[in-house]
């Protein structure tokens, strides 16, 4: 439940224009923020990948689940994984590219993208309080073959503050599915990352683009202000 000492309301500086947010209403969405991705040996670089690219979210996210937790804001985490028979893993995934190392593969943390693997958690800088919800998906989007959806209607959520890695897959495609479900996304740009920072702005773009096709973009700084700032 929201602190009661705190604004019920905010307006965010965001693009396309800015947006009121009701805070009982709204959650914080943290998106795949794993080592799996986001260290040396994870599924990230296992790809190629320049992992040091992700970690200039970490900041950014932590200030605003730091704000989130202080205010008693819905906090949940996604983590993308499969289980370890890999039944839940469609091999047309398992199989694509030429990765180093394949999911479900032993590697330095574990077996790759595997749940209950060192890999497969969260960053501790980021990591989950015992109270708050962590939802393990099979996917790139958080509401395919998840409990996303009732633990969002349970609450009684209309609202999500969207962050984490990458932008234009995981945090796209979970805004693409948000949307398309009725909620109104805000993604905090300086909270999400991709290995290419080409496709980090392309991904902040398609989301704002024609007057907020698939949600708003606002930067951390702007979502900790309104957050502070009662409308009411």
């Amino acid at each position: 439940m929201l602190n009661s000492a705190k604004p019920t309301k905010g307006v965010i500086s965001a693009e396309p224009e800015p947006i009121t947010l009701d805070w009982p209403a709204t959650a914080l969405l943290i998106i795949d923020m794993q080592r799996d991705f986001m260290e040396p040996g994870g599924f990230g670089e296992t790809l190629g990948n320049d992992v040091s690219q992700l970690a200039r979210a970490v900041k950014p996210i932590g200030t605003v689940l730091t704000a989130a937790r202080d205010t008693g804001m819905l906090v949940i985490h996604t983590r993308e994984g499969h289980l370890p028979d890999l039944s839940d893993a469609p091999p047309a995934k398992v199989e694509r590219g030429a990765p180093s190392l394949r999911i479900g593969d032993p590697g330095p943390m574990g077996r790759i993208l595997i749940r209950g693997e060192a890999g497969h958690d969260i960053i501790p800088e980021l990591y989950p309080l015992d109270s708050e919800i962590v939802i393990d998906k099979p996917g790139k989007g958080a509401f395919y073959a998840t409990e996303l959806g009732d633990v969002l209607g349970k609450y009684g959520i209309e609202n999500l503050l969207v962050c984490g890695v990458t932008t234009e897959v995981c945090v796209n495609t979970t805004v693409r599915e948000a949307n398309d479900r009725g909620y109104r996304c805000v993604v905090i740009a300086d909270g999400c990352a991709s290995y290419f920072p080409e496709f980090h702005e392309m991904g902040l773009k398609m989301i704002k683009a024609q007057g907020g096709i698939f949600g708003w973009v606002a930067d951390s700084a702007a979502v900790l202000e309104a957050m502070k700032v009662s409308t009411t």
